[in-house]
């Protein structure tokens, strides 16, 4: 074992590795008895392609580049192809990112497409797209567009004909519902195929604030009148199904947490979610059985994947190493799959065998890159913040198998707000962090009040309150990990994405907690992003998170960085994406013009073809390599082998 300081470590994992391994699997589905699902691909500029899983263990890439299987509706997208068997062949309906057409693929032939093209504004999108072979049709949500503007968009279910009678043709397109909601999910068809169920929700609520569960008789093609069933203002759901015997099946909040209904009847009790904030339609925390049994992920925290008896509430949960499930489902027989981590692996394709309780990997098997002995060791912390509320975070300590410090010196850390900021960070391994743990620096993840996985009453903390709560839960735990010896007091920062770039920025415009700080794509002026710069889906989302604009003008000015852009006295990194139509360049562009001429050290990066989520291998390598060398010049570490970030005044 050698000695010397934190953040001088030499370390195998580069910000190319990470990058190689940003992104997981996503968006499982059956075609036939195989697995298929959705794979980034950061060296092919950050495209996702189609891989599917055959019988032998065999993976193919479906779509050659430049084919990218995303979709756009509500900016964050959501389940974006489906397929069949249909005689002997696959047969699959996709998303395609660059023009947001749906298109048909066939092996051995070239995607045709089956929508077409809108030149008013952003277009024509569709998301959750489920054959229906019977009618000769796709059954999906359609985001139109009808105006240049970001809130001129109308939603509503429709019927897309797999002949490609559309694709020219707008008028072929059967819309299956009024466009009474602002937002919908897509329809979900009852077993005998005589109902449909879907989520539906408006402005200003958000749908992990309330959303309506809607049901309508479906007859010739045709869907009755809609009704509202379950749900409302203060009550979430965040998905339905069926059960086989043709039952509703549905996770919604009403007691506090997301657990399991059934024709209105709870199932398994439990202080636990059995759901989740819905960024992306098409998220699937439960799936039915065909054997009346049901495919649950489900925990406080960290998360699980079990199966539970409807009738008598038992819940047994798969044997093996994940400690997070992703929100993704697929059920064929007996079979489930899902996709889970661990801080030890990386998101993989599990299946789960219900009759035997078997767990095993089947696809994107996590295989290390460099030495695991290199990984981050987290720890699982609740600390304690102002008016004695618990805050949730996973501790990252430096870690590595051939060196260490000084006995008398205490490592940098960097506290990391995660984004949404109705969300949470899993626990999982990621090499980002430990592109910073192996080389002498700690990272701390915190579950700020807001967060998701521990219930409403903790979502509800940051209701108006938003970079007051996240911002002292920030600096609580970094302060308490100075306070117990763990951290360097003179060496912390903050760094945050989106959300959590507001939070970083809002840090440091209110605290002197951090010695400097990174931004990533970040909300920085609240008036602005609340009256016009940011996208349909979370136009209104600061009514809950600070309060109606109209009733607190000035609570908008107060807490916006933009407007306390002097209060800044430490060196930061602002990192943005050109083309994010979510955190726009505008709202940077305004703080820095704020910033000039007080000779606060900084770096502004502004990437060329990169939105809102940076996905690009070249763009990450410069991100991880720009962060760490802010923190090499501001708390004085040496890591080899990094180029030097200039820094402005």
């Amino acid at each position: 074992m050698q000695t010397s300081p934190y953040g001088s470590w030499p370390s195998p994992i580069d910000a190319a590795l990470a990058a190689a391994h940003d992104g997981h699997p996503e968006w499982l589905g059956f075609v036939g008895d195989e697995v298929w699902w959705t794979e980034p691909r950061p060296a092919e500029g950050g495209r996702r392609t189609l891989v599917r899983g055959r019988a032998d263990g065999r993976e193919e890439s479906v779509l050659p580049a430049p084919w990218n299987v995303r979709s756009r509706v509500i900016e964050y997208g959501g389940h974006p192809w489906a397929g069949a068997v249909v005689a002997g062949e696959p047969l699959v309906v996709f998303v395609h990112f660059a023009d947001q057409r749906l298109y048909r693929y066939e092996p051995g032939s070239e995607p045709r497409p089956l929508t077409p093209v809108s030149p008013v504004g952003g277009g024509l999108r569709w998301v959750e797209p489920r054959l229906r072979l019977d009618l000769g049709e796709v059954w999906c949500v359609l985001e139109e567009f009808t105006g240049d503007g970001p809130t001129d968009v109308r939603r509503v279910l429709a019927a897309v004909p797999l002949d490609g009678s559309a694709a020219q043709d707008r008028d072929a397109v059967r819309e299956l519902t009024d466009d009474r909601h602002r937002f919908v999910t897509g329809p979900r068809i009852s077993p005998d195929g005589s109902r449909a169920a879907w989520l539906a929700w408006d402005h200003p609520r958000m749908p992990w604030d309330g959303t309506e569960l809607i049901v309508a008789e479906v007859s010739g093609g045709m869907l009755g009148e809609p009704r509202t069933v379950a749900g409302g203002p203060e009550e979430s759901i965040a998905q339905v199904d069926w059960s086989p015997d043709g039952r509703l099946l549905y996770a919604s909040d009403r007691t506090g947490w997301w657990n399991l209904y059934r024709d209105g009847e709870q199932l398994c009790p439990r202080e636990e979610e059995f759901g989740g904030a819905l960024w992306k339609l098409g998220h699937r925390w439960f799936a039915p059985l065909d054997n009346g049994l049901v495919a649950v992920v489900h925990g406080s925290g960290s998360t699980a994947l079990g199966i539970l008896d409807p009738d008598t509430g038992e819940l047994v949960d798969a044997a093996g190493p994940w400690t997070e499930f992703a929100p993704t489902l697929a059920v064929h027989g007996d079979r489930v799959v899902a996709v889970g981590a661990s801080p030890r692996t990386a998101y993989e394709v599990v299946e789960l065998d219900t009759r035997t309780g078997r767990a095993r990997v089947i696809g994107a098997e996590h295989d290390d890159p460099v030495d695991p002995a290199h990984y981050p060791e987290p720890l699982i912390r609740t600390f304690t913040g102002p008016d004695g509320r618990d805050i949730h975070a996973h501790v990252y300590p430096p870690h590595h198998p051939g060196y260490m410090a000084p006995g008398d010196e205490l490592p940098p850390y960097v506290v990391w707000a995660h984004g949404g900021p109705t969300g949470h960070a899993p626990l999982v391994l990621d090499l980002a962090i430990a592109y910073f743990t192996s080389r002498g620096i700690g990272v701390a993840e915190v579950n700020y009040g807001g967060s998701t996985a521990y219930g409403r009453e903790y979502r509800n903390r940051l209701r108006e309150q938003w970079g007051v709560v996240d911002v002292e839960d920030c600096a609580a735990v970094a302060l308490a990990l100075a306070d117990e010896g763990t951290a360097d007091r003179d060496r912390l920062a903050i760094r945050g994405g989106s959300a959590g770039g507001w939070t970083a920025a809002a840090s440091l415009t209110t605290t002197d907690v951090y010695a400097c700080g990174t931004i990533v794509y970040p909300i920085l002026d609240l008036t602005g992003w609340g009256t016009g710069e940011t996208h349909d889906f979370e136009s209104q989302y600061l009514e809950s998170l600070v309060g109606p604009l109209a009733e607190v003008p000035g609570r908008y000015a107060e807490r916006s960085p933009v407007e306390h852009a002097d209060r800044v006295t430490v060196p930061f990194l602002l990192l943005q994406g050109l083309d994010d139509v979510i955190c726009p360049p505008a709202q940077c562009e305004r703080f820095l013009a704020r910033i000039a001429g007080r000779r606060v050290p900084h770096a502004y990066i502004a990437f060329e073809g990169e939105g809102h989520g940076f996905r690009r291998a070249e763009t990450m390598i410069r991100v991880l390599e720009s962060e760490l060398s802010l923190y090499a010049q501001v708390f004085g570490l040496n890591p080899p082998g990094v180029p030097t970030l200039e820094l402005t005044k």
